[in-house]
C-alpha cells in the first residue's frame, strides 16, 4: 500500500504537514507522497486572479495517483476533501479515502457552499488581488493549539496566499460515492468545529472521532498512523 496526502487550504510545502505522520508510515514501510497543489502558488505560477484553480489542483492530485498502480490510500484534510472528490474518480488504484475535517462534495458542489453561513474570523480575504489566506496572529490558536511548541514555531513558514477562485468552483465528481471512505472529526478542531465536521461525515463509509485539533497527522501523528494501517 501507499498512501497521497492531499493538504488543506492556504498552505504550501505538503511533505511538512504530513512528515510526522509520514515518517511513522515509513518506519512500517508505507510510502507516501504529498502533490504541490498549483492554487497555492506551488507549481512556478503565482496565486491569484486568473491564476491556478481548482482543475489544477485536480490535475497534480490525479497525477500523482495515476504514477503508481500500487494500492492506495488517499488522505484528504479541510480543502483537500474538494480536490479528492475529483481528482480520485475512477481512478482504479484508490482503494480507501481517509477525509480528515474535511469536506465531501457532492458533484457539482463548491467550498463556497459549506461552513457556517459567514466569512471565517481567521481568513484574510483580498478581492483585488484574488486571495485569501489564514491571518498569521490566529494560526495557534484556530489550528495548531494542540501541537508541540516546535511545530507551531515552524508552522508560519508554510502559509501561502491561495487563489480566490478555489471557492466557488465546482467539484466534477464524488470519489466517496465510488471508493470506501473513513472521516476522521477532530472532536478540538477551532477551525472547523466538530459539530460541522459530523454534518459532512454523514456521507462516508465509516466516522472516527478523535481527541485533536485541526492538524492531527501533527498533534498526533500515532494516532493517525495506526488509523491509515487499520483501514
Amino acid at each position: 500500500m501507499r498512501v497521497v496526502f492531499v493538504h488543506g487550504a492556504c498552505v504550501r510545502d505538503g511533505s511538512w504537514w504530513w512528515h510526522r505522520t509520514a515518517g511513522l508510515l515509513r518506519e512500517r514501510g508505507v510510502a507516501s507522497t504529498a502533490p504541490a497543489l498549483p492554487s497555492c502558488g506551488e507549481a512556478g505560477l503565482p496565486a491569484g486572479a486568473g491564476g491556478p484553480g481548482l482543475a489544477e489542483d485536480v490535475a497534480a492530485v490525479r497525477q500523482a495517483l495515476l504514477a503508481d498502480d500500487e494500492p492506495t490510500v488517499v488522505v484528504a484534510h479541510s480543502y483537500g476533501g474538494i480536490v479528492t472528490a475529483e481528482a480520485a474518480a475512477g481512478v482504479g488504484s484508490v482503494r480507501h479515502l481517509l477525509l480528515v475535517s474535511s469536506y465531501l462534495p457532492e458533484a457539482g458542489q463548491s467550498l463556497s457552499e459549506f461552513g457556517d453561513g459567514g466569512p471565517a474570523p481567521f481568513l484574510d480575504v483580498d478581492p483585488g488581488a484574488g486571495t485569501f489566506g489564514v491571518r498569521p496572529e490566529l494560526l495557534v490558536d484556530t489550528f495548531l493549539q494542540d501541537c508541540d511548541a516546535e511545530v507551531q514555531r515552524q508552522a508560519a513558514g508554510h502559509l501561502a496566499r491561495q487563489s480566490l477562485r478555489v471557492t466557488g468552483q465546482p467539484a466534477g465528481a464524488a470519489a466517496w460515492q465510488e471508493v470506501p471512505s473513513t472521516y476522521l472529526v477532530c472532536t478540538r478542531d477551532r477551525g472547523t468545529p466538530a459539530r460541522l465536521q459530523r454534518e459532512f461525515a454523514r456521507r462516508a463509509g465509516t466516522v472516527v472521532e478523535l481527541d485533536a485539533g485541526h492538524h492531527p497527522f501533527l498533534s498526533r501523528p500515532d494516532a493517525v498512523r495506526d488509523l491509515l494501517l487499520g483501514l
